[in-house]
C-alpha cells in the first residue's frame, strides 16, 4: 500500500516505491516520534516507537484501553470516533501521571485511501511541559523579589525625605543608596538569585568611597553565604557606614581607621551571623562626627531600623567622641 507523502519537494522517477519505504520507515524510527496507523473500525495496522510507559501485549491484536490504559485509551477512542464522524483531524494533549505529557494528533488519510485510514502522531511534551513550568515558577519568584525590591525602594525613599533638609541633600543619599542597591543586586543577580559572599558584599560597597588598596578598611572574620534579603540589607548598611566615614574626613582622607568583621555561628540547626563595624576618628573629626550624630543625619534609622527589621535581627549603633561601633546580629534565613 502506497501511503501519501504531503509537502514531498523532490523524488526521483524509477525509484523502488518499496525501497523508499523502508529508508523512511527507519528514519521515522529514528526520529523518536511515535506514528500509528489505524483503519476505519480502529484495528491498529502499524505502531511505531511506542513510547515506554506504553506497551503492546505479545500475540494480542492492540486495542486502546489495553495499550494506553482505560482512561487514556477511552480518550483516544473518542477522539478517532469523533474525527471519523466529523471528518475533521482533532488534536489532544494528555497527562500520564504528574509528570508526562503526550500530545496526540489525530489525521484522516483520506480521500487517498477508501475506506479511510487513520494516522496518529503522538509527541512527547513532557520537556516542553516542564520548561514551561520553571519559566512560570521563575517569573513569580521574579514578581515576588521585584515587589520586595519596590518595597525597600520605597521605604528609602521615605525615611530620606524625612531625615533631608534640602531637596539636594535628598537626592544625594536616595542616588547613593539606590547605587548601593544595585550593586548588591548585581552580585544577587550573578548568582542566580541565590544571594552573596560577605566579603564580595563589603568589597563591592566600599570601593566606590575609598582608596583603590582599600588600606584604611579591614575586611576580617568569617566569610559567609548571604540570602538575596540579607545581601541587600547588609549591602545598604555597608554604604550607609562607608559613605558616613568617606563624607567625614574618613577612609578617603586617612584619617579614620575601620576594622570590619564578620562572625558566623552555629545556632542548632542555623547559623548567627554577627557583623561588627568598628570605626576610629582622629580628634580632629570628633566634634563634628557628634554634631552630625545629634542632628540625625548618620543614616541611624536605616542602621538602627529598617536593616536589622528586614533581617529579623538586632543592631547596636555607637557613636562616640573618636570612635563609631555599629554590630549587626541576625540567624540566617531557612533555606527551605
Amino acid at each position: 500500500m502506497t501511503l501519501p507523502v504531503e509537502h514531498l519537494t523532490w523524488q526521483k522517477g524509477g525509484q523502488d516505491e518499496a525501497d523508499l519505504r523502508d529508508h523512511l520507515v527507519r528514519a521515522l524510527i529514528r526520529s523518536g516520534v511515535c506514528v500509528t496507523l489505524q483503519d476505519a473500525s480502529l484495528d491498529y495496522i502499524f505502531i511505531a516507537n511506542l513510547p515506554d510507559c506504553w506497551s503492546v501485549l505479545p500475540a494480542h491484536a492492540p486495542h486502546d484501553q489495553e495499550m494506553f490504559g482505560p482512561e487514556i485509551g477511552a480518550a483516544l477512542t473518542s477522539l478517532k470516533t469523533d474525527a471519523i464522524a466529523r471528518q475533521e483531524n482533532q488534536k489532544r494533549e494528555l497527562a500520564v501521571g504528574q509528570n508526562q505529557f503526550f500530545e496526540f494528533n489525530v489525521e484522516l488519510l483520506v480521500p487517498t485511501h477508501n475506506p479511510a485510514l487513520i494516522m496518529t502522531t503522538i509527541i512527547d511534551m513532557t520537556e516542553e511541559r516542564r520548561r514551561e513550568r520553571t519559566l512560570k515558577a521563575l517569573l513569580r519568584e521574579l514578581s515576588h523579589r521585584s515587589k520586595n525590591l519596590l518595597a525597600i525602594i520605597q521605604s528609602i525613599a521615605t525615611q530620606t525625605a524625612r531625615h533631608s533638609g534640602t531637596l539636594d541633600g535628598f537626592l544625594t543619599k536616595f542616588r547613593g543608596r539606590l547605587y548601593s542597591l544595585s550593586q548588591s543586586q548585581d552580585l544577587i543577580t550573578d548568582s542566580s538569585w541565590t544571594g552573596a559572599q560577605f566579603r564580595d558584599l563589603a568589597t563591592q560597597q566600599v570601593e566606590k568611597y575609598v582608596s583603590e588598596d582599600h588600606s584604611d578598611i579591614n575586611v576580617d572574620g568569617d566569610n559567609p553565604w548571604l540570602s538575596p534579603n540579607e545581601a541587600l540589607h547588609v549591602g545598604l548598611a555597608l554604604h550607609e557606614l562607608v559613605v558616613n566615614a568617606a563624607s567625614h574626613g574618613g577612609p578617603a582622607k586617612a584619617t579614620t581607621h575601620v576594622t570590619l568583621t564578620c562572625q558566623s555561628k552555629p545556632q542548632g540547626n542555623r547559623q548567627q551571623i554577627v557583623i561588627r563595624w568598628n570605626e576610629t576618628r582622629s580628634e580632629s573629626e570628633a566634634a563634628s562626627t557628634e554634631a552630625e550624630a545629634q542632628n540625625g543625619r548618620f543614616g541611624s534609622i536605616v542602621l538602627e531600623r529598617i536593616v536589622p527589621n528586614a533581617v529579623d535581627g538586632t543592631a547596636d549603633y555607637r557613636i562616640a567622641a573618636d570612635h563609631v561601633t555599629y554590630d549587626l546580629s541576625f540567624t540566617q534565613e531557612d533555606p527551605a
